[in-house]
């Protein structure tokens, strides 16, 4: 077959421009990057509903989905919990959400906000603290990644298959605990209490490994327990018994790489951003899990006598002295950490 001059002409053309259509598609697909978050709560969970799928979401309009946040829930990325921090440590994942206290004694710094009877009840008050905290204090805790932000969950509630109304009810109750001083804490109201990831805690329940688990209402409905603890008892007003505090950390190297305009993005909405926007999500989504429950009807709820409170806290005493002892071991002083954690938290509730 010959072919005409105008074919001729036109085969050139498409051979012209097929490269240049191939080079536009190569580079959008290299502008758009991509990093891995991985986390331990599953894709139900308020957090990672409320707080960690819409900041991705914010990142890629940010960036005009140049720069995207694949979330991978429920440990879907393999290991454990405890394994997470070092997941981005060694570049595994890019980015992880996790619990400093699932590695108990790695991160001294942080619990300071982990004692019993020091956090605010409310996490809008007390994550904006952690966040200052951790600026002021967390650098050699955090050296080998980059500190995304700190934060706490609001204040924790026991949550069990026998009814409790007081301290004494508490007595010989194996009770899940999320921090080492947690569980410092139920043992001085005499409980028996277990450690373990959060998401073990339905399987721990059904088995009668526990009684019961102490977390935030916002986790709650992720791991069954309205419906396998369904008594729960509270601690009133401020301080707290509790709270548990969260890292979300990058690779340092993976952020360090990223174009300085994609750096900036991040830098913009994580840090004290982030705190305050995952306290106010913590405070709003364990009040809608509470409500919900109580119209429920299937549950009992009490909250703890303030002369209960008193003598809890009074137990509780010793273990902050030891925490301060222990501090001044490792060349800190523990006394000055906690007013510092008392001041801020108190600026923060003004």
């Amino acid at each position: 077959m010959t072919l005409t001059r105008r074919q001729l002409m036109a085969a050139a053309a498409g051979l012209i421009a097929a490269p240049a259509v191939l080079r536009v598609s190569g580079a959008r697909a290299q502008a758009a990057i991509t990093l891995r978050l991985h986390h331990f709560l599953p894709a139900v969970s308020n957090v990672h509903a409320r707080v960690i799928a819409p900041w991705a979401k914010q990142v890629e309009a940010a960036s005009q989905g140049k720069l995207r946040v694949q979330v991978f829930p429920a440990m879907q990325l393999g290991g454990t919990p405890p394994q997470l921090f070092d997941q981005a440590r060694d570049g595994v994942v890019d980015i992880v959400y996790t619990l400093p206290g699932y590695t108990p004694g790695r991160f001294p710094m942080t619990e300071a906000f982990e004692l019993p009877f020091i956090a605010d009840r409310r996490s809008a008050v007390t994550s904006p603290a952690a966040w200052e905290f951790a600026q002021a204090h967390l650098g050699a805790d955090t050296r080998d990644v980059k500190l995304l932000s700190f934060w706490c969950h609001d204040g924790g509630v026991i949550h069990a298959t026998r009814k409790m109304e007081s301290l004494a009810d508490l007595k010989g109750l194996k009770l899940r605990f999320p921090t080492r001083l947690a569980g410092e804490a139920l043992r001085a109201a005499g409980a028996a209490p277990i450690g373990m990831p959060v998401t073990q805690v339905p399987e721990s329940l059904a088995q009668r490994v526990l009684d019961g688990a102490v977390v935030p209402w916002e986790v709650a409905p992720s791991i069954k327990l309205p419906d396998l603890a369904r008594n729960h008892l509270d601690v009133p007003g401020n301080p707290t018994l509790y709270t548990a505090t969260f890292f979300m950390v990058m690779n340092k190297a993976r952020f360090e790489g990223l174009p300085v305009e994609f750096r900036q993005i991040i830098d913009d909405t994580t840090g004290g951003t982030f705190a305050r926007a995952a306290g106010a999500s913590s405070d709003a989504s364990s009040a809608e899990v509470e409500a919900a429950v109580r119209k429920g009807g299937r549950n009992t709820f009490a909250t703890l006598s303030e002369a209960d409170k008193v003598l809890w806290m009074k137990a509780c005493e010793p273990i902050h002295a030891q925490w301060a002892e222990q501090m001044k071991a490792r060349g800190a002083d523990g006394l000055a950490l906690i007013e510092d954690v008392r001041k801020r938290i108190a600026k923060n509730a003004a």
